[in-house]
């Protein structure tokens, strides 16, 4: 989706949700702040794939291998060395990084349902890994605990409010990163690849290393987003590798709204509350976010963030008229 609207709306829309971010945890619930963290780490997630699916127009269903490598990595090295925060960052990033290199150089060579097919078989094999490879991962009883990380500040992220402002700080940290490269020339030809491969080609540009590129700074920004996770949770298991937790991810970007970054970490926010607390009411939580999602593609086929700029055009218009 094209960015559209006026600059300085969407800069002022953007910190007063930063602002609410960062003055309103303190007062909220200890429950809604766990859930807000959550949140805050699967948007980082969400948002990285939106580089690819959104920006470059390649859908994967492997994604969740990238937020396992970097949760596995915090939990061996936490765990068994006792590895610090940086190194185990370091660490879970330049693995999801490495792993995506190697998977790009596969998943690239196919195009459309192929390439769908062949992510969800590379994010099987690691999720494979994670449950066979028992001496390494401990299979099915995962890698637990993983302590909460030491910076040596003044206060213990041990505490669940400590850790949110850790978390929204990676957010920040991964939202300015990727805006900044959607926004070069580096991210226009992206877009113009998603709208017509065959006419960037043309036009003189590397096509395969643009994608390549795109799916490597998606990984390694989901590498990222398993470490907080692991931190975050205190235990790493196959689970956090599943395909529903792929298929989650993308319904995300899909539901908030592709090529926009803060429609995807919307998405999130949406899924990770219908997840949580609707779970709490019914066992068909899953039906409910079915027919939501049906809706939005019905009523919003460009996610929740297009319909928020949608309704802002209409009602500029109805002012101007």
């Amino acid at each position: 989706m094209a960015h559209v609207g006026a600059p300085w709306a969407q800069r002022l829309g953007l910190a007063l949700l930063l602002l609410a971010l960062l003055v309103t945890p303190p007062f909220l619930p200890p429950y809604l702040l766990t859930l807000l963290t959550q949140t805050l780490i699967y948007a980082i997630l969400a948002m990285s794939l939106d580089l690819t699916l959104g920006y470059t127009g390649l859908a994967s269903l492997g994604h969740a291998a990238y937020l396992g490598l970097g949760a596995y990595s915090v939990g061996i090295l936490a765990t068994r060395w006792g590895a610090g925060f940086w190194m185990a960052l370091l660490v879970g990033i330049a693995l999801a990084t490495a792993v995506a290199a190697v998977f790009g150089l596969v998943a690239l060579r196919a195009t459309g349902v192929y390439f769908l097919m062949i992510t969800l078989a590379l994010g099987m094999v690691v999720w494979g890994l994670a449950n066979r490879w028992v001496s390494l991962t401990r299979g099915d009883n995962g890698i637990s605990p993983v302590p909460r990380p030491v910076l040596g500040l003044p206060w213990s992220f041990g505490r669940a409010l400590p850790f949110y402002y850790l978390a929204l700080v990676g957010f920040v940290l991964a939202l300015v990163v990727l805006r900044v490269i959607v926004r070069s020339p580096f991210g226009a030809t992206l877009i113009g690849i998603r709208e017509s491969e065959s006419r960037m080609r043309t036009l003189g540009y590397h096509v395969w290393l643009h994608k390549y590129l795109a799916f490597v700074i998606s990984g390694a920004v989901g590498g990222f987003a398993g470490v907080l996770w692991a931190y975050y949770n205190g235990f790493v298991t196959p689970s956090d590798l599943d395909l529903s937790v792929s298929i989650e991810v993308l319904l995300m970007v899909a539901l908030g709204g592709r090529g926009t970054l803060l429609g995807p970490a919307l998405g999130a926010g949406v899924i990770v509350l219908l997840k949580n607390l609707v779970s709490v009411y019914t066992q068909r939580w899953l039906l409910i976010l079915g027919l939501v999602y049906v809706g939005t593609i019905r009523y919003a086929p460009e996610g929740i963030a297009g319909a928020l700029m949608q309704w802002r055009r209409w009602m500029q218009r109805a002012r101007a008229a």
